[in-house]
C-alpha cells in the first residue's frame, strides 16, 4: 500500500485535499523498480483544470502503454499548499506513487497557455530541481516542454532542457528509445541533450544562441555548432485512427473544469481566421473515421461512467460525418441519458437536422464565436462569416429548442473603429429581436438570454497578425466600456449580459507570446516578488510584474506596441510549421485591404501545409481519402503565388538559417 507524501494532519489543513491524493478511478499504477523510465507530467495549474486536458490524457494513455515506461500525473499546489510544503520542506510529488519529482527520469511540463509560467517556476522549485536549466546536473530529471505555448518558446526556453514542437504522439518513442538506450551506457546528460536535438520536434534551447539588432530587434538565431539543425519541423500526426486514443479516462475525485468523456473528432480547421493560432499550426485537417469514433464513444463512457459526452475540435460543424455521429450518439445515449454536448460550431454552418436530433437532450447553453460586430471587420480577420449567416443560425437554433446563446467577440482587433465596437451590442440586439418574431409565446421554452463576452487581441506567433500592434491596458479598458454603455442602451438589454476580459493579464499575455528570451529573467523576477496563479484574477498582481519589468531593465511596450516591419526576424522563425512566411504575409496584407480568403474547401490558398502530404488538404494526392471527406477535385484552383500579391521577402537572417 502506497504511503501518502501528506500526512492526514496536513490534508486537514487545506482546502480541497483530494487534488493530492491520487487513486481515482483508471488511474495507471505500476512497479517502479520494473520500467526503465519514469515520467511525470505536470500541468502547471490546480487539479481541476488540468484534469480536463485532453492532450495530458492522450499522451498519459500512450506513454503507460509501454511496459518500460511510467507516467504519473502532478499539478500546481494551491498557495496553502505551497506555503506548507515550503515551511515543511516536502518535495513535490506525483499522484500516483507519491513519490518526489525529483526522482524520476523526465518531468514533462504542458504550456497550454501563457499565463502559466510562472506556475512553472513553482513546480522546478518545488521539486528541487534548479530554475535555470543550466544550473543542472546528472542529479536532475531532464524537463521537457510541450503544448501550444510552445510555438514561440523562447521566453521560457532557459528553464527547459528540451522542448517538443508538435503533436505528441509522433516522436516521444523515438526520444524515450534514445533516452534508455544512453542511459544504460552510461552517456552523460550533455550526450543525451545533444543527441536529442537530431530527434525530428526536439529543440533543444541550449544548443542555439539569439543575437541582436542594437535597437533590440533580433539580428540572427543559429546553433552552437554544425551538426545541430538550423530549424526544427513540427511533427504531426499523420492518419488520426493509426494513434491510440484514451478510451479508459481518469475519473477525477472533484469535478474538473471539463467533466465529461471527450471525443476527439478531427485536428485542424479549414477555416483560416487570421487572428487563431491553432487555425493555422494545427494544419492540414484531419479527422477519425466514424467507425473508429463510435467504438471510442461507446468504450470510454462505458469505463468512466460519464453522463455527457463532448466532441472536441476547432470546428466541429466542419466534421464530415457529423450527421452521422451525432445520430449514432443519439440512438446509443438515450437510454443511457448521457448529455451531447457540441462545442466549436459555426454558425453558418450548423444543420438544422443535426439540431434536431439533439433537441430532446438535456440543453446547455449554444456557443458561437462571431468574433466582430460588423461585416467589415469579420472580412479583415477572415472570419468567412455574414449576418444573414449568423440569423439563420440563430432562427434554427431557437427553433431547435435553445434559448440560451453565447457570443464571444474579440476587441482591439488591427483596424477596429468605434463602429465596430457597437456594432457587437447592436448585433445582440438583433438576434434577441428574432428570438420573439420566430418563436410564438406559447412555444417558448423560457425567455430569451444572450451572453457576450469580449476578450482583447493578442497577436499570436505563425498567424497572419503575428506582425500587428496591441493597444494599451487603457486603451482597451475605454473600448469595453463602451460596448457596456452600449449594450444597457438597447431596448432588450435585459436580456443580454456582457463580459470582457482582464485588460493588465491581455497585455502580459501579448508579451509573453511574441517575446524573446530577454523575457526569462523577468518572469523569475516575477515568481520571486511572489506571482503565481497568474491566471487566477483573484491571484494576478499587475504591479509586481510591473516591478518586475523595472528590476530586470526590460520595456514591455516593446513587445506589445509596435507594428512589426515585414522583414523582422521574429523569435519563433527557427520554427518551420509547414505553413510560410510568405503566405501570413500575404493573408496580413489582403486583411488590411478587407479582403476574403476562402476556405480550404473552396479553394487552396497555397499555405504550405500540403508539404506534409496527408489530411485534408487539396495537395494531398490521395484520390480516395480526397474523395471520402467530399473534396472537388478539379474545382480546386490555388490562389496566386504569395511572392506575386505584395508579400514580403524571407525576414532577414533567415538565409543564414534562423
Amino acid at each position: 500500500m502506497r504511503k501518502l507524501a501528506l500526512t492526514e494532519e496536513i490534508l486537514n489543513k487545506i482546502e480541497k485535499p483530494a487534488r493530492y491524493v491520487g487513486g481515482e478511478l483508471n488511474t495507471v499504477m505500476k512497479d517502479a523498480g520494473s520500467v526503465d523510465l519514469r515520467f511525470a507530467f505536470c500541468f502547471p495549474d490546480v487539479y481541476e483544470i488540468g484534469m480536463g486536458n485532453l492532450g495530458v490524457a492522450i499522451l498519459y494513455d500512450q506513454f503507460n502503454r509501454r511496459p518500460d515506461v511510467w507516467c504519473e500525473r502532478l499539478y500546481s499546489p494551491w498557495p496553502d499548499l505551497d506555503r506548507i510544503m515550503r515551511e515543511e520542506k516536502i518535495p513535490l510529488f506525483a499522484l500516483e506513487s507519491q513519490d518526489p519529482v525529483k526522482d524520476f527520469d523526465f518531468l514533462g511540463i504542458t504550456l497550454q497557455y501563457e499565463m502559466c509560467y510562472s506556475n512553472v517556476l513553482q513546480v522546478l522549485d518545488l521539486s528541487g530541481i534548479p530554475i535555470w536549466a543550466k544550473d543542472r546536473t546528472a542529479a536532475d530529471p531532464i524537463v521537457i516542454g510541450g503544448g501550444p505555448c510552445t510555438y514561440n518558446p523562447e521566453p521560457i526556453a532557459p528553464f527547459f532542457d528540451l522542448i517538443y514542437i508538435g503533436e505528441g504522439e509522433v516522436s516521444y518513442d523515438e526520444l524515450f528509445d534514445l533516452y534508455i538506450r544512453m542511459k544504460k551506457e552510461g552517456a552523460s546528460r550533455e550526450a543525451f541533450l545533444r543527441a536529442a536535438a537530431g530527434v525530428e520536434g526536439i529543440y533543444v534551447p541550449s544548443l542555439y544562441e539569439p543575437i541582436y539588432h542594437p535597437d533590440g530587434t533580433l539580428a540572427d538565431f543559429q546553433p552552437v555548432a554544425d551538426d545541430i539543425p538550423k530549424k526544427v519541423k513540427r511533427v504531426i500526426v499523420n492518419a488520426m485512427d493509426e494513434v491510440p486514443y484514451p478510451v479508459r479516462p481518469i475519473v477525477p475525485y472533484l469535478r474538473p473544469f471539463q467533466d465529461r468523456v471527450t471525443l476527439e473528432i478531427m485536428r485542424g480547421c479549414i477555416r483560416g481566421c487570421r487572428f487563431c493560432q491553432a487555425g493555422m499550426v494545427y494544419r492540414p485537417v484531419r479527422e477519425r473515421s466514424l467507425e473508429e469514433l463510435k467504438q471510442i464513444a461507446l468504450k470510454a463512457l462505458a469505463a468512466s461512467g460519464y453522463d455527457e459526452i463532448s466532441l472536441s475540435s476547432l470546428s466541429s460543424s466542419d466534421y464530415s460525418h457529423l450527421e452521422g455521429l451525432v445520430t449514432y450518439l443519439m440512438d446509443e445515449c438515450a437510454a443511457r441519458h448521457v448529455n451531447i454536448s457540441l462545442p466549436s460550431l459555426r454558425i453558418d454552418n450548423f444543420s438544422l437536422d443535426v439540431m434536431s436530433k439533439v433537441q430532446d437532450i438535456k440543453k446547455s447553453s449554444l456557443t458561437f464565436a462571431a468574433e466582430a460586430g460588423t461585416q467589415r471587420l469579420r472580412d479583415v480577420i477572415n472570419k468567412g462569416l455574414t449576418e444573414e449567416d449568423i440569423m439563420r443560425g440563430s432562427k434554427e437554433a431557437f427553433h431547435g429548442g435553445w434559448t440560451k446563446v453565447k457570443f464571444y467577440f474579440m476587441l482591439g482587433l488591427p483596424t477596429e473603429t468605434e463602429e465596430d465596437e457597437r456594432g457587437i451590442p447592436e448585433l445582440c440586439e438583433r438576434v434577441s429581436e428574432l428570438f420573439y418574431e420566430e418563436i410564438p409565446k406559447e412555444e417558448r421554452r423560457g425567455k430569451i438570454q444572450i451572453t457576450a463576452s469580449s476578450s482583447f487581441f493578442v497577436p499570436k506567433p505563425f498567424t497572419p497578425f503575428e506582425w500587428a500592434k496591441m493597444e494599451t491596458k487603457e486603451e482597451y479598458l475605454r473600448r469595453a466600456y463602451f460596448v457596456k454603455d452600449t449594450f444597457r442602451a438597447q431596448k432588450n438589454n435585459r436580456a443580454m449580459h456582457y463580459e470582457y476580459h482582464d485588460a493588465d493579464v491581455t497585455v502580459l499575455e501579448g508579451v509573453f507570446a511574441r517575446g524573446d528570451r530577454r523575457v526569462a529573467p523577468v518572469i523569475r523576477r516575477a515568481y520571486e516578488l511572489g506571482c503565481l496563479f497568474d491566471a487566477w484574477s483573484e491571484q494576478f498582481d499587475d504591479a509586481k510584474w510591473q516591478q518586475a519589468f523595472a528590476d530586470c531593465g526590460v520595456d514591455p511596450d516593446f513587445y506589445t506596441l509596435r507594428e512589426r516591419p515585414g522583414d523582422e526576424l521574429f523569435p519563433w522563425d527557427f520554427i518551420d510549421i509547414g505553413v510560410t512566411k510568405q503566405f501570413l504575409r500575404r493573408e496580413w496584407d489582403r486583411a488590411m485591404k478587407g479582403v476574403v480568403t476562402p476556405n480550404c474547401l473552396e479553394q487552396c490558398s497555397g499555405c504550405g501545409a500540403g508539404s506534409y502530404g496527408c489530411g485534408l488538404c487539396p495537395t494531398n494526392k490521395n484520390p480516395q481519402e480526397q474523395a471520402a471527406r467530399g473534396f472537388r477535385g478539379a474545382a480546386f484552383k490555388p490562389l496566386p503565388d504569395p511572392s506575386a500579391d505584395g508579400a514580403e521577402k524571407e525576414p532577414k537572417g533567415r538565409e543564414a538559417g534562423a
